[in-house]
């Protein structure tokens, strides 16, 4: 057992945190099934999914103020609260039939802000309750759950959809708050005294610094161009399904178990080689175009779950990859700034992404993966013409 987890207080938040992502995923599995439901358009599931990460963009950084001056167990509670009661309400809704496309929108533009609050938030309260010795082992346990629950949670929904509808999926993500929120409310309510500088101020200089390293700037760019053209499995992966390789539920949950297999793979293969070498980012890129390039030439399902846990395996590369090579490069007072910049590069890239994936299985059908899969190969070339150091040592 992992030291972490030898702490009870850590081991109840971990295992309640995994049951959150668990019933998480198990909504997003159902989400682009309903919306496909209802519309039968891989252009409207892109929209759907755009609105769940456009509010990343506007509430991401002041949500890491927020987390740092008041109590983070408390703001956490609050936040996953209203995700809860989002869940529960839409579920209700499925049940008594009063759910429409546009109910669609708006709960995903809601959802998606509650999103953007709660990310910063729970990644400070994971280091706080871990304390600064054990921050590494903190974020690889974080990396574990969230990839187990990926793979695993998409299989679960398909048979659940299958057996129950729709609506099922999300009576399950309302129901897996509950452990979550019991163990937030028993967590001390620490408070973080403000800093004398504006947030504002503090966020700016971090701009600065991200944009004047050039190792930081070319992560934040791979990692901007990569999740725009090529990390977009919620909206490509229904649409394989449903519009091109004609699979019910539990196929496209087996799909996206696939993706989260691979997924899962690529974590552990990072954690058995602690070297940090920013290569492995552009590696990664070059992996997941190709993958993508061959799924549109892929002759059954068999296939697709096989590219796309290579395309899982090497999404991880790239972000994983990123991510590690950041926290061990910048400054340890840069690190949050520089650290909520990358996840708002990341979550911003969801829109736009999203959106153009449904849009292109509208105009190019199954040969859409080979489109998106050059535009990351293209890309990855490029920024394999940069001079990357070879290994980054801790600052």
């Amino acid at each position: 057992m992992p030291a972490l987890l030898k702490d009870p207080r850590y081991r109840a938040y971990w295992l309640a945190l995994f049951v959150s992502q668990f019933g998480g995923w198990v909504q997003a599995t159902g989400l682009g099934w309903l919306v496909l439901e209802l519309t039968g358009s891989a252009e409207r599931l892109g929209l759907v999914l755009g609105l769940l990460f456009l509010p990343s963009l506007f509430f991401t950084l002041p949500a890491g103020a927020l987390a740092d001056r008041y109590p983070r167990a408390r703001v956490l509670f609050w936040v996953e609260l209203g995700l809860a009661s989002l869940a529960l309400v839409l579920s209700l809704g499925l049940v008594l039939g009063w759910v429409g496309f546009s109910h669609l929108l708006a709960y995903a533009l809601l959802y998606g802000s509650l999103s953007a609050l709660e990310v910063p938030t729970r990644q400070a309260l994971a280091a706080e309750l871990a304390g600064r010795g054990r921050v590494g082992e903190a974020l690889a346990l974080n990396a574990l759950s969230f990839n187990v629950a990926r793979m695993t949670a998409p299989l679960a929904a398909g048979g659940l959809i299958a057996a129950s509808g729709t609506a099922a999926a999300f009576w399950v993500n309302a129901l897996s708050f509950a452990p979550f929120l019991w163990v937030l409310g028993r967590l001390p309510a620490r408070r973080h005294a403000p800093r004398g500088r504006r947030w504002w101020s503090e966020l700016a200089e971090g701009l600065r610094y991200a944009a004047g390293t050039p190792l930081v700037r070319w992560l934040l760019l791979l990692v901007l161009y990569v999740g725009t053209f090529g990390i977009n499995f919620q909206s490509l992966v229904p649409s394989l399904a449903r519009l091109v390789l004609g699979l019910g539920p539990g196929g496209y949950g087996f799909l996206l178990g696939s993706l989260g297999a691979g997924a899962l793979l690529g974590a552990l293969l990072l954690l058995r080689s602690p070297v940090v070498r920013p290569r492995r980012s552009v590696a990664g890129a070059f992996g997941l175009g190709a993958a993508l390039s061959l799924l549109s030439l892929a002759p059954g399902p068999g296939a697709a779950a096989v590219l796309l846990a290579a395309g899982g395996l090497a999404m991880v590369f790239v972000l994983v990859g990123a991510s590690t090579t950041l926290q061990t490069l910048v400054p340890e007072g840069m690190r949050g700034r520089v650290v909520a910049l990358y996840s708002l590069v990341l979550m911003g890239s969801g829109p736009p992404g999203m959106y153009l994936t449904g849009l292109a299985f509208d105009l190019l059908g199954g040969w859409a993966p080979l489109a998106l899969g050059g535009l990351v190969l293209a890309g990855a070339a490029y920024f394999a013409t940069l001079p990357w150091p070879s290994r980054i040592t801790p600052v």
